[in-house]
């Protein structure tokens, strides 16, 4: 890291710094906490972009995987759900399984002709499917008419929420395995429109789905890896130090999160940079390049597609289970294209595709703009307009402050791509 990209690093510590004494410190944290995990997301569309070239547009499923993640695993399970209709539900999972198996099988087989098998494999998942909904459709009614209005799905495990996260990039591998089998061999272009597709599949499924984490009804309580603000400001030891125990607890909790998401963001730095300078970054970055000469050379390029793109995903599914984590709920309807789509994908272009430390950089900068920009602008335009006679115009331009996120956005990405077309911190 050059003097340069240590000094850019330095000012947007500044400016988060400077939220704290001019704003608030639990502002400030919040943004550090954020954009610690934007970073994560950035370096996860990177090490997709930025080395193999692959265009995911889908970044939001991934990250909503790994939010689910967290619900179906740290959450405790609901007893009465699974006493009326658990059984049903894994029985009809397990159908499922073993019809995309059978079909798959019979597929492949080669004892058949392509006729036979295409029959074949149509009379197995018709059976199948009508074997599944015999199962499933009771079962789920049945648990969704438990509690509705608190519960109404089947809860998870009840392990410590630290275990979601990693589990919540292998959700987000698996999704990006299957994807990526079916959609990588596709050009560019059409591959952003596959894995968009695919997300918004995500997405609503998670929204209609009530029995697996309460739907649109969103889960509430996620336990907390950290002692809680109420249960600390509850300890003598801990309000006896503090004028305000309620501050106090409050930013000694995002404090917490903070070293957390550090040491996670520091692991998944390291590690890209590694695989960077190795052997296997030079041969990723060289199939970016020139497909065509890396498969003459006898690279197995839509292998390495695919691996790249698990690995990606699996960083974005551990980014978003953090999220999940850090808010204590699960939202699906949050789950935007703009946040998590566009906003991921103009981190990495501002910070720099093809330089991790430029991704990380874009991270914590195009987030902390995007919390900043529109209460600057309300004040900037409420300033510039407050000798104007009140009417239709200074009504106009006091609401049109609402779109100043969108406007420096758009502003930032032409003045980036103008004067440094590769980002901030360029690949080198």
């Amino acid at each position: 890291m050059t003097l340069r990209d240590a000094s850019l690093f330095g000012l947007v510590g500044l400016l988060i710094v400077l939220t704290g004494v001019m704003q608030s410190w639990n502002l400030a944290l919040q943004v550090l906490n954020m954009g610690l995990i934007s970073a994560i997301m950035a370096l996860g569309v990177n090490l997709q972009w930025g080395f193999a070239g692959l265009f995911n547009v889908g970044v939001m499923g991934f990250v909503a995987l790994g939010g689910l993640a967290v619900a179906l695993v740290a959450m405790p399970p609901v007893a009465e759900s699974w006493r009326v209709g658990g059984a049903g539900i894994v029985g009809s999972m397990v159908v499922a399984l073993i019809t995309i198996l059978a079909a798959v099988w019979v597929w492949k087989s080669r004892r058949l002709s392509r006729a036979w098998r295409g029959w074949l494999v149509a009379l197995i998942l018709v059976v199948g499917f009508i074997i599944y909904r015999t199962l499933f459709d009771p079962a789920r009614d049945a648990v969704e008419s438990v509690n509705p209005a608190l519960q109404g799905h089947l809860g998870g495990l009840g392990l410590p929420a630290l275990v979601a996260w990693p589990i919540g990039g292998v959700l987000a591998a698996g999704a990006a395995w299957i994807i990526g089998k079916t959609a990588l061999g596709l050009r560019s272009d059409y591959l952003a429109i596959a894995t968009l597709g695919i997300a918004e599949i995500i997405l609503a499924v998670m929204k209609n789905e009530d029995w697996l984490a309460r739907g649109v009804k969103n889960v509430i309580g996620v336990p907390s890896p950290l002692p809680t603000a109420i249960e600390l400001q509850e300890r003598a030891s801990f309000a006896e130090r503090f004028v305000d125990p309620v501050t106090a607890s409050t930013l000694t909790v995002k404090l917490g999160y903070s070293l957390l998401f550090t040491v996670v963001l520091v692991i998944l730095l390291v590690l890209m940079q590694l695989a960077l300078r190795s052997p296997w970054g030079r041969m990723m970055r060289a199939i970016r390049d020139n497909e065509t000469a890396a498969a003459a050379m006898g690279k197995n390029v839509t292998r390495r597609h695919l691996q790249i793109f698990i690995l990606g995903s699996a960083i974005c599914g551990v980014a978003g289970a953090m999220m999940t984590t850090l808010d204590g709920q699960l939202v699906p309807g949050t789950y935007q294209p703009l946040r998590f789509t566009f906003l991921v994908w103009v981190m990495v272009i501002v910070g720099g595709s093809g330089n991790n430390y430029g991704a990380v950089l874009g991270g914590f900068l195009i987030w902390f703009l995007w919390v900043q920009v529109e209460p600057v602008g309300q004040w900037l335009i409420g300033t510039a307009t407050a000798g104007l006679p009140e009417g239709a115009f200074k009504s106009h331009l006091v609401d049109s402050a609402a779109y100043m996120r969108l406007f420096t956005m758009g502003v930032l990405m032409l003045l980036v791509l103008r004067f440094s077309p590769r980002g901030l911190i360029p690949e080198r």
